[in-house]
């Protein structure tokens, strides 16, 4: 199965590009942004290797849904969507931290609570808590948003503040949005037999406004749990059947890999990678209800992508 993994588009009044992670982002005019989500995949802040067949029209398909979803909240970057892989949008300055929204005591958060920690980014946790078990209320634990090749680093709101890194009334108005748009989130999964654990918005601005930036509420920016044996599996102590990336992660660990010095990345045989793209898939039918129709990976995907991409442009510049 071909993936996209790279994109290297000649747009009209191009003015700069950037490599993600996962993203190729073409600035254009300086006005606005063409983020095409490719196939790559990161894990531990590393891209892998090999990329997912699919992925990033899912991604790219999962987050346009919930950005128009959550219009009525905040405003938002998008524009629209003119492929499958596309999004166009504002060009927004970004605020240089990321709101991670967390429900309940998973993953890192848990991995950090297990080892003895009972407040994650200043917010204090109780006692006695067991992994997955769901929180009081949602919390925000920000990290900074690292220049590429460094890693996320956890930081408190008082330091956020103290280091004048968003002013105080941006910030709150960044947890009132993100806070928002998390019960928007919990809502609608919930619709689909899921629960939103935890998330991570973006946000930038924009002529003197706050704007969401970005994805959201995909597998790469989400972790979700199946409603259905959650309470069961939670009593008993076992894993909770989840979609999101920590899948990955888990399977990476499992092979000695976990981002650090001198570690390097498992084989990604042909099984694993078509395993991944079905879960992804698996995840945009649950969490969109509908079902997924992979456009075709032709010999003229470039050709394809840069098209429709010119054709919006044409109308906006």
């Amino acid at each position: 199965m071909k993936s996209l993994i790279a994109t290297e588009l000649q747009l009209p009044k191009q003015t700069a590009f950037y490599k993600g992670k996962v993203r190729d982002v073409y600035t254009v005019d300086d006005k606005y942004l063409v983020m095409v989500a490719t196939d790559r995949i990161s894990a531990f802040d590393v891209v892998l290797p090999k990329g997912i067949p699919f992925k990033g029209q899912m991604l790219n398909q999962i987050a346009a849904k919930f950005l128009d979803a959550t219009s009525d909240i905040c405003p938002s970057w998008k524009i629209a969507s003119p492929d499958p892989m596309v999004t166009v949008g504002y060009r927004c300055n970004p605020f240089a931290v990321e709101m991670i929204v967390r429900g309940y005591l998973c993953g890192s958060a848990w991995r950090a609570y297990k080892g003895g920690a009972r407040a994650l980014c200043g917010v204090k946790l109780p006692e006695g808590m067991r992994e997955n078990q769901q929180l009081p209320t949602p919390i925000i634990t920000p990290t900074t948003k690292a220049e590429q090749g460094m890693h996320d680093e956890d930081i408190s709101k008082e330091e956020i503040l103290a280091k004048n890194i968003v002013s105080p009334d941006d910030y709150e108005l960044l947890e009132r949005y993100s806070l928002a748009l998390f019960r928007r989130g919990t809502e609608i999964a919930a619709q689909r037999g899921l629960i939103l654990v935890d998330t991570k918005y973006e946000f930038g601005k924009r002529d003197g406004e706050v704007y969401l930036i970005d994805e959201i509420h995909t597998p790469d920016s989400s972790r979700y749990f199946y409603a259905d044996g959650y309470r069961e599996r939670f009593e008993k102590g076992e894993p909770q059947r989840q979609l999101s990336k920590e899948f990955v992660r888990e399977w990476l660990m499992e092979n000695g890999f976990q981002g650090k010095e001198g570690q390097r990345v498992p084989e990604m045989t042909d099984e694993i990678v078509d395993s991944i793209s079905k879960r992804y898939a698996e995840l945009f039918e649950h969490i969109t209800g509908d079902k997924f129709v992979g456009a075709p990976y032709a010999d003229n995907i470039y050709e394809r992508i840069e098209a429709n991409v010119r054709n919006l442009l044409c109308r906006l510049l």
